[in-house]
């Protein structure tokens, strides 16, 4: 299935499909970047961790009505996706403060957010992925300004579902990451992974940090980390 190798990027491998020009696939890698690829490092097995715990949370999105790219798990380092085409934002929805708004702002940590905040940033390595506002995100995508109102609805709707999903496994979703892109009907759907690299978690019971701040901060073993997530989310599915 898997053919010529389309593009590589800090976490990921792409590859087109033999036959087909609506499918890729996704071949997660264990290479850890963090502050805009300043900080590497390679744990053996995060792929595995990321492939599969992404696997599940864009199951349950879509029994809870969301589209996303995601077809199938393949094995246990690759997906399945829909072609896209990506809208280059990075979209961070905020239910606590944690990470770069406490160091931006001086928002004081773990202050909640009612209603959650929904932040853009450019998808431009070169250029740190600077936040951005709604004004710069139609100047620099080709999105508009309806599509970018519906990002936003979007983004809100995968929080709801996401944070009653990590409660039952006892983690509480801080904030995260999306992307999305275009598929070949125009549709906006959500694309890349949501994983632990992507979604700030916190152990509701212990406050422990469950995610790549683990990495980020020095703070303990990542892969252990990861582990006990997808060992959580196995006992409830």
């Amino acid at each position: 299935m898997k053919d010529k190798l389309l593009y590589e990027g800090k976490a990921k491998q792409v590859f087109t499909v033999k036959d087909s020009d609506e499918l890729l696939v996704l071949s997660y890698k264990n290479d850890a970047t963090a502050f805009n690829g300043e900080k590497k490092a390679n744990f053996e097995g995060k792929g595995r961790y990321n492939n599969l715990i992404s696997a599940k949370v864009f199951e349950y999105l879509r029994k809870n009505g969301v589209n996303s790219h995601f077809k199938e798990a393949l094995n246990e380092t690759e997906q399945l996706v829909e072609k896209t085409t990506i809208i280059p934002l990075e979209v961070v929805v905020r239910n606590v403060a944690a990470g770069s708004i406490v160091r931006r702002l001086g928002i004081e940590e773990k202050s909640t957010f009612h209603p959650p905040l929904v932040e853009f940033y450019y998808k431009k390595d070169e250029l740190g992925d600077p936040f951005i506002s709604d004004s710069h995100a139609l100047l620099l995508t080709d999105a508009t300004e309806d599509e970018l109102a519906q990002i936003k609805q979007m983004v809100l709707r995968v929080n709801e579902k996401l944070q009653a999903f990590f409660k039952e496994i006892h983690l509480q979703l801080v904030d995260f990451k999306l992307e999305f892109g275009r598929n070949q009907t125009g549709e906006i759907i959500l694309s890349d992974e949501v994983s632990p690299d992507t979604c700030r978690l916190w152990d509701v019971r212990t406050g422990e940090k469950m995610d790549k701040d683990v990495f980020r901060e020095d703070l303990g073993d990542l892969i252990s980390v990861y582990d006990q997530i997808l060992t959580r989310l196995e006992a409830i599915q």
